[in-house]
């Protein structure tokens, strides 16, 4: 499996794993391996980002029972999930195998890989800290507000910053504007969770936050840095896309992302087999 899917993966599993035992049962925060991909899944939160297949077919060719068992895991969550699709994925026919099981194309991502240099100065009146634990619910408050999440998940993305994510949150003044996450693994350092605050944009959070991601992870040792964002088309311009490229990535390849039938289409295409 390549690095960049590879760090996905394990920073992911671990978001998972943080999940409180009593707030996974209660809303169904659930992850699972099955033919070496991770499946991440969530009840009561309707979203592909968070609702989705990474590394299938990497470590193994993925076969149609492991579809299958995909397709049962996700059908007890009642929500439409995305796989996504890494380009060496086996078997070579595997996207049009998930074709006939009656997954469609949908927005793709593009992958972003940077060596382990120094981040461009940065001028942005937010300051930057690292998230404590004591801060995580600071942390969990602005990435729901960011990406539009369900209120319950606030409280378990403040069990972040105790993992082996490193957490981060931009101040203006005393209150929390902007949040983003790394997480290093094997030597490469994975930049995830970007958000901010609707009332908060423009004021640079990102850019406050790329900056100091990338210098903490040169100075961790990383030889290499990873990160991803929607594929930029003509129709969803993207100022991610272009804060990621200012900042020295560059683009690696863009993976496609299937998207799973309805639920109660998925639910009886796997009770029938």
């Amino acid at each position: 499996m390549d690095m960049p899917e590879r760090v996905e993966l394990a920073g992911w599993a671990e978001v998972w794993a943080a999940a409180p035992p009593d707030l996974a049962s209660r809303h169904g925060i659930e992850a699972a391996t099955i033919g070496g991909a991770l499946c991440t899944a969530i009840s009561e939160q309707p979203s592909t980002m968070l609702n989705r297949v990474v590394g299938l077919g990497l470590d193994e060719p993925a076969t149609d029972d492991d579809l299958a068992a995909i397709e049962a895991f996700f059908a007890r969550h009642r929500q439409q999930f995305y796989v996504s699709l890494h380009r060496r994925a086996r078997p070579r026919d595997l996207p049009d195998r998930l074709a006939q099981r009656g997954f469609t194309t949908a927005y793709a991502w593009m992958k972003f890989t940077r060596d382990a240099e120094p981040p461009p100065a940065v001028d942005s009146p937010l300051r930057v800290e690292i998230a404590e634990p004591e801060h995580g619910l600071d942390f969990g408050d602005v990435v729901i507000a960011g990406y539009g999440l369900e209120p319950f998940a606030a409280t378990w993305l403040a069990e972040l910053p105790k993992s082996n994510w490193h957490c981060y949150l931009a101040y203006d003044g005393d209150e929390p504007a902007g949040a983003a996450a790394l997480y290093v693994h094997d030597g490469t350092g994975y930049l995830a969770f970007a958000a901010t605050r609707p009332e908060h944009r423009r004021k640079g959070a990102q850019s406050a936050l790329l900056a100091r991601r990338i210098q903490d992870a040169v100075e961790a040792g990383c030889t290499k840095l990873v990160t991803e964002t929607g594929e930029r088309i003509p129709m969803k311009p993207s100022d991610s896309y272009r804060n990621i490229l200012r900042f020295g990535f560059e683009e690696a390849y863009v993976r496609p992302n299937y998207l799973s039938p309805e639920p109660t289409t998925a639910g009886r295409s796997t009770a029938a087999r």
